[in-house]
């Protein structure tokens, strides 16, 4: 069944509330979570261990009203992983150490060790919460987070609410994915290719609905890799949200979600009961190298009006064509932010490095992990924190002035679909290219048209060989990642590091003690520079890098030629081996001298003029 918000305690206390038309103070919402494996079979063709909360799976949704203060409690009983927890598209403003990159903004959480976060949520809207921690998260440590609005500027349409996720799903565990995927045998760097598409972590899910009434959906894409094509049939939807965002309505028959994206809409159901209607949501297979003949790259659901009557099978779609979120016009209608004080250009770019292995690049900088967490190194650099050196080369970091406004121009020079996701912020999206568009030019006048008011979310689907720009205030002090929310990408280091007021980190942030302690149980420094040096800021001596260039002339096709060259010969000497071990038998051995011995009499006859027979 999808699940029902009316069935939660705290939205009836909300709904009781705004009957009331008064309100109590902030709540302090508290959640525990035991991390621990299960095991999981949610498209019913495999089992496999899963990651689980409190001995099970799917995970809770996550809630809490605007103004609360969110406590979770984190024991880390896996066993054999770390893990963190990042709650995507929450701002943290304040509570920069809350974010959740291991590594970024704190140490990774040994398995046996606790940490608390806890943060107050001022932003209404649709997120979710995952792991962000070596890519564990499509082992099943993601799931919806809603945080509800007494003032949601469509309260007065809405009857009841649902929360629908959508996800690709793997049978192996990404611990033995990666290695086979960043590895010198896949020199193009083909992603491994999902087994199933979820819906609500099942299939043939279904969602029990009444004629004539409005319902409010909030929809998260939390897979690992795959967009998904979004449609109801027989009813459109109408537009409210994107990533905690409110728009003015927009009417649409297709929406598309990349990984990480969400969408809030209204749903109207008909009047009459004669039927039951499909839900379907469809996997971008674009992004796939190959398409296993064997793959369902559908997952499908229904509205049921009537439990009596059949779920019809979903109409055959000869085009997907979705809504252009790049003309939502967002409710508050904030205005283009002014031209850029800071202007930041990055290069997509996929290609390998000198041990084989496939990576992905800004600007020919793949990131590397520091030593010491960046966030770790702003608070303990002293005036060195405005000095980007200070986090290391493959960290890419840039540092950022207070309340100036930012540009971020990617262009693609990949010829893939990449969505860009912002932590710490939403930003204005004031230019989106099409496929095949080329590089940004801030000169062509044809390619500045911006918006009046553009549309803002913290997730974007760049198009492949194209470009896009965005612009955000700094106005909130953190160390925030700009990167590639497919995992794959994330984890070949498409990421970016924006350092934002340094200076006014150290004031305003304090790490927890249990932050800490998470660092000296796994062994990691928590004080230095990206390697780990309290002594000198400026020396990187032994920080953390990336293997070495490519020798000059070496392409990712070339690697391939080569790879299959010795492949080719390694066989081709096996069969000679093979067949000079083989017993031939009796009867080959003597066609085999017979062989011989003629060869022989025609070298002689060659030699001498004579022939003679060679008798055995």
């Amino acid at each position: 069944m999808a699940i029902s918000l009316s069935h939660f305690p705290i939205l009836s206390w909300l709904l009781l509330a705004l009957v009331c038309n008064s309100f109590t103070e902030a709540a302090t919402v508290t959640y525990n979570f035991n991390i621990t494996w299960v095991r999981a079979n949610p498209d019913g063709a495999f089992e496999r261990p899963t990651i689980g909360i409190n001995g099970k799976w799917p995970l809770p949704i996550m809630e809490a009203t605007v103004g609360d203060r969110v406590i979770v409690n984190v024991d880390n009983q896996l066993g054999n992983q770390s893990t963190t927890l990042h709650f995507h598209g929450i701002f943290q403003n304040g509570t920069g150490t809350m974010d959740g990159p291991a590594g970024v903004t704190q140490c990774d959480v040994p398995s046996g060790s606790k940490m608390t976060y806890n943060f107050t949520v001022h932003q209404p809207g649709t997120y979710w919460y995952h792991s962000h921690n070596k890519g564990q998260y499509p082992d099943g440590l993601r799931a919806p987070f809603i945080i509800h609005d007494p003032n949601f500027p469509y309260k007065d349409k809405v009857d009841q609410e649902f929360v629908l996720s959508v996800s690709d799903w793997y049978h192996k565990e990404m611990r033995v994915l990666i290695p086979k995927f960043i590895y010198k045998g896949n020199p193009t760097g083909a992603e491994p290719v999902p087994q199933a598409a979820l819906m609500n972590d099942t299939q043939n899910l279904t969602i029990s609905v009444q004629p004539g009434k409005t319902y409010l959906f909030h929809m998260v894409n939390i897979g690992a890799f795959a967009g998904q094509y979004i449609w109801f049939e027989g009813h459109n939807m109408t537009i409210v949200e994107v990533d905690g965002v409110y728009t003015e309505q927009a009417e649409a028959d297709m929406i598309y979600l990349s990984a990480a994206q969400r969408c809030s809409f209204l749903v109207t159901t008909k009047n009459e009961t004669t039927a039951n209607y499909a839900v379907v949501a469809s996997m971008d297979t674009s992004l796939f190298d190959i398409l296993p003949p064997t793959l369902n790259y559908n997952s499908t659901g229904w509205l049921v009006y009537d439990k009596a009557k059949d779920l019809p099978t979903p109409a055959f779609k000869d085009e997907l064509v979705e809504f252009d979120d790049f003309t939502l016009v967002p409710y508050d209608k904030t205005p283009l932010f002014t031209e850029p004080d800071q202007v930041i250009s990055l290069d997509v770019i996929m290609d390998n490095l000198g041990d084989g292995k496939p990576y992905a690049f800004f600007n020919n900088i793949t990131y590397v992990f520091p030593k010491v967490p960046t966030l770790y190194t702003v608070m303990s650099a002293g005036n060195n924190a405005v000095n980007p050196l200070v986090y290391g080369e493959f960290t890419h970091s840039f540092v950022l002035a207070k309340h100036q406004v930012i540009e971020i121009v990617v262009n693609n020079l990949d010829s893939g679909k990449h969505p860009f996701h912002l932590h710490g912020h939403n930003f204005q999206t004031i230019v989106r290219s099409d496929e095949d568009a080329g590089v940004f030019d801030a000169k062509n006048s044809s390619q500045i048209q911006y918006p009046a008011i553009p549309m803002r979310r913290d997730t974007l689907v760049l198009h492949p060989n194209g470009h896009m720009v965005m612009r955000f205030k700094a106005d909130n002090p953190g160390v925030w990642l700009f990167h590639c929310h497919i995992e794959w990408h994330m984890d070949q280091g498409l990421i970016v590091t924006m350092v934002e007021d340094p200076l006014e980190i150290q004031k305003v942030i304090t790490i927890p003690d249990d932050h800490i302690a998470a660092c000296k149980a796994g062994n990691k420094p928590y004080t230095g520079n990206a390697a780990a040096n309290t002594l000198n800021y400026l020396d990187l001596s032994g920080e953390n890098v990336a293997p070495k260039p490519l020798p000059a002339g070496f392409t990712a096709r070339g690697i391939v030629a080569l790879v299959f060259s010795c492949i080719a010969a390694i066989l081709g000497m096996a069969v000679i081996v093979w067949y000079g071990m083989a017993d031939m038998g009796a009867a080959s051995k003597a066609e085999e001298q017979r062989r011989i011995a003629q060869s022989n009499r025609e070298d002689a006859s060659r030699g001498s003029g004579t022939s003679s027979e060679i008798k055995e």
